[in-house]
């Protein structure tokens, strides 16, 4: 039966692609990676490019823009769908491919919901991939949690209160999307003793991994997008 996929590819390394996920990625027709800007390249195309087809299968980029602007991503999550559903009609197995796993703060979540109302019938299967979390943890030989401690994972988006909290109640604090707030992150963990049991990790897993342990490098570094913080209790 004509099926749409989602596929985690993991965190940019070929190798940490599951062989379920290469399985369905080799026998797809419909291959959909999105971007966030036009002309932009796909960081999950290129980790899974290698396990591709192009001449027998179609690639599709779709953007769907950064922002929180419903009036933007709505109609780009519904024209996604529009096209995904069309193609599975037409008996034409698509996959979604998305760095990371398709249910932790991916774009998959939003499209997966419209899907779901406007498209119910439409056989869906999810494949999980390897989070950037597990592994930046990998790379930098950093453990998240042992015995009784607990894991908080926070955007750190959400702001520094939301952190501070986080890292008051939690033995190990993962922070997300670090760029936008970088400088008060820093200020923070001087503040809370922290700044020496903490890691920066930058692109876990790819070509421009970088891991970063002294704070005062971390200041004079200026971070990717796809950058993370491992926060653990000294």
């Amino acid at each position: 039966m004509p099926t749409f996929y989602a596929v985690g590819v993991g965190p940019g390394d070929p190798e940490l692609v599951t062989r379920k996920a290469e399985r369905i990625l080799r026998q797809a027709d419909v291959v959909l990676a999105p971007v966030s800007r036009p002309g932009e390249s796909s960081v999950a195309l290129e980790t899974v490019r290698g396990f591709l087809d192009e001449q027998r299968q179609e690639i599709v980029i779709h953007q769907f823009p950064m922002t929180s602007d419903p009036e933007q991503l709505i109609p780009a999550w519904q024209a996604a769908a529009v096209r995904i559903a069309e193609q599975v009609a037409a008996g034409r197995d698509v996959a979604f491919i998305t760095i990371g796993d398709p249910l932790l703060y991916s774009t998959f979540i939003y499209l997966l919901r419209i899907v779901r109302e406007h498209y119910p019938q439409l056989p869906v299967e999810i494949v999980p991939g390897i989070s950037s979390i597990m592994t930046a943890a990998a790379v930098a030989a950093v453990p998240l949690a042992e015995g009784d401690e607990r894991l908080a994972i926070v955007p750190a988006t959400a702001g520094v209160e939301a952190i501070c909290e986080a890292m008051a109640k939690y033995e190990t604090v993962v922070l997300l999307k670090v760029r936008p707030l970088f400088a008060e992150i820093l200020e923070l963990l001087r503040q809370t003793g922290r700044s020496g049991s903490t890691v920066f990790i930058e692109r876990a897993g790819g070509k421009r991994q970088k891991v970063i342990r002294d704070i005062s490098e971390m200041a004079a570094h200026s971070p990717d997008y796809l950058s993370l913080m491992i926060v653990r209790r000294p």
